[in-house]
């Protein structure tokens, strides 16, 4: 199995990345809580088959560090910069939550260069509430009071109460690898990437690719209910709702998402 390790020079950041595996490329893009380290279960899983590359975006170490309020606007030419420097073609991209961000909008610029986009507690850019969905307007009212509870706590809320509960282990490895990017770093990417959040879900007709939506029924952080009334606008979309998991799937439920991942790929 080839595994290398590598930084790649972009302006006044470097993407730290890895690859691991042979075969058909996978591009992995982490979400707030992550990076590079967050897709153990999938690499584990997929090397054996594919091309893995999984990277830390821009200022999430061990990515140089960069101002948190500019960094998104930069995610998706950072991971073009990649796939370039990688010579990967056709590549199948996972995106967990701010990852889709990064992955939706390379899609949308290169669908000729993207096999397979799966879209992970996420709608990246798109906004979910121009779909007048009653269930998601519903889970936006019920929302802020359950993230209070999960603050009061202590538990992650990207990781979830059922984590916490009955997979304490997995719990603690999803905060340590959350707080290797400072808070307030975290916050500015946070407060940025919301403000990009304003485009129209029409837009996802325009994917010629295979698209997967993979939502998890008790997340508290992204609308379950979205994934479904998104896909319905791709061509060729997907969606799967994951009962007993919360917002991070690919790490509490590993091999489902995993099997999952296996059917676009």
């Amino acid at each position: 199995m080839n595994r290398k390790t590598g930084r790649l020079r972009r302006g006044d950041a470097e993407i730290y990345y890895e690859v691991d595996g042979e075969g058909p490329p996978i591009v992995f893009a982490h979400g707030l809580g992550g990076n590079q380290l967050s897709w153990w279960q999938q690499l584990a899983h997929f090397a054996g088959t594919h091309t893995c590359v999984a990277f830390a975006h821009r200022g999430f170490p061990p990515s140089s560090a960069v101002p948190g309020n500019r960094a998104p606007d930069a995610y998706a030419d950072d991971l073009a910069a990649l796939i370039d420097e990688l010579r990967v073609e056709n590549v199948a991209l996972v995106g967990q939550s701010m990852g889709g961000w990064t992955c939706l909008e390379y899609a949308l610029r290169e669908p000729k260069k993207v096999r397979a986009l799966v879209m992970a507690s996420t709608s990246g850019a798109i906004d979910y509430n121009q779909l007048g969905d009653s269930s998601i307007a519903e889970w936006s009212r019920r929302a802020p009071g359950a993230l209070a509870e999960l603050q009061k706590l202590g538990v992650h809320p990207a990781a979830g109460g059922r984590m916490a509960r009955e997979q304490p282990a997995l719990a603690q490895l999803y905060w340590q690898i959350a707080e290797m990017a400072p808070a307030a770093f975290r916050e500015q990417v946070r407060e940025r990437i919301l403000q990009l959040r304003n485009r129209p879900p029409t837009l996802l007709a325009q994917l010629p690719m295979p698209v997967l939506f993979i939502t998890g029924d008790e997340d508290w952080v992204f609308p379950p209910a979205a994934g479904p009334a998104l896909a319905a606008l791709a061509p060729k979309g997907r969606a799967v709702r994951v009962p007993g998991a919360g917002h991070s799937v690919y790490f509490e439920r590993a091999a489902q998402f995993n099997q999952l991942l296996e059917t676009v790929l």
